[in-house]
Formats: C-alpha cells, structure tokens, sequence
C-alpha cells in the first residue's frame, strides 16, 4: 500500500480520491494543487497543500503522487503537471478500475487512469499519463503518452493513437488506422482513415426540425399529459 497525494480539487481529484480508497491498496493522504488556485483548506477532510511546498510537507521518499488531470489544454496541462510531480522526485502511481476488463499482458505507463466499463484487449500497449474514461480499445492497440479518451469511445483493432491526442465520447476508430500526435477527435467521430498530426474532427451539430413534438406525439399515438 501507497501513501498518495492527489493533484487538484476539482471533480477529477475527487473521483480519483474516491476510487483510490474503495478500489485500490492505496491511501490517500493530502491534495495538492498550485498556491494560487487554494480556495479551501480540505477536500474529504484531507489538507489541500500548495504544490510548490508538497514535497516539504510530504516527502517523495514517504508519498507517491497521482496526477489525474483532464484534457485541458489537449492534455498539456496534465502533461506539464506530470512532468513537475516526477522533476520534485515522486513516484507517479497508476490506477485500473476492478470493474474494467483487461487481460495479462497489458503494459501501461506511470499515472494511467483506466476507469470502469473499460475493456482493454490483448496485446495493448498504453503510454504514459493516459486516461481511459469507460472506452473499449481491442487487440494490438497502441496509445500513446498523455492521450484521454473519453467514455465509449472505440478503438478497433491495430489502432495507433499519438501522444497528446484526445478522443471524445462514442468516437469510433476504425481498425488498422492511425491517429497522430495532439489530434481532437469529436463526440461521435467516426475516424475511417489515418489522422495527420494536430487534426481536428467534429461531427455536425444536430439539426432542429420544423416541426413541434406534438405533431410526432399525434403521430405516433403517444399522449401528451
């Protein structure tokens, strides 16, 4: 078991508190985030300590530290984050929900975050400070570091995913593409051929018809209380 200080205060860091103490040999001891962004002394009853300091306050050579950032800035953020926590001297810990599927084998990196209602299959290789949000990635995936992928998205087979890249949620890769580096895949995206580096695909917006709900609610026998 792991003593742990979690960066941030926010959703991601209380979810990440969360799931360290229900599902996983972890503690979490502290939160962490930069002096500026203090507006609360707890989180969950636990100390919120200015990261410029933590190392002071809880050692790297007593705590590990978990950077569970989103995808803000297309992952730079996190990725920076990343990089000062393990420049302090930390050990980066990893955490794979109990209600996700894997398989023997599976290789990832320091700080990866796969969450439940994911299924990884075999022969996937996933990079450093990933987070993999309820997604489905089948065989010989490989992703790389400080990727997120959002929940449902699909990666079929033999899919290559370049760092820093972003997949929103029901976003569909098709099998044997490849995806590059910092790409924004949309909700919804459909990606058939390989992605150059930096692309962004969206899907379009939904169209409003002219027509009212009651004209389909008469249609379709459907009362209207």
């Amino acid at each position: 078991m792991a003593k742990v200080v979690v960066f941030g205060h926010t959703e991601m860091a209380r979810m990440t508190h969360f799931y360290l103490q229900h599902d996983s040999a972890h503690d979490v001891a502290a939160f962490t985030v930069d002096g500026a962004r203090i507006a609360e002394g707890s989180v969950h009853g636990l100390p919120i300590v200015p990261f410029e300091d933590v190392q002071l306050l809880y050692p790297p050579s007593e705590y590990r530290m978990a950077v569970p950032i989103a995808f803000s800035q297309v992952n730079r953020l996190r990725a920076a984050k990343y990089r000062d926590a393990k420049a302090k001297g930390y050990e980066l810990i990893s955490y794979v929900s109990s209600k996700a599927v894997t398989w023997p084998g599976l290789t990832t990196g320091d700080n990866c975050f796969i969450y439940e209602n994911s299924a990884v299959g075999p022969y996937v290789t996933i990079g450093n400070d990933v987070v993999i949000a309820g997604s489905s990635i089948a065989h010989d995936c490989v992703i790389g570091d400080h990727c997120f992928l959002a929940a449902h998205a699909v990666l079929l087979g033999t899919v290559t995913i370049g760092e820093y890249s972003v997949l929103g949620a029901n976003s569909t890769c098709r099998d044997g593409i490849t995806i590059g580096s910092a790409c924004i895949i949309g909700a919804g995206v459909t990606m058939t051929r390989s992605a150059p580096d930096r692309g962004v695909y969206m899907s379009r917006p939904p169209e409003r018809l002219p027509k009212s709900s009651d004209v389909l609610s008469d249609w379709l026998n459907w009362p209207v209380r």
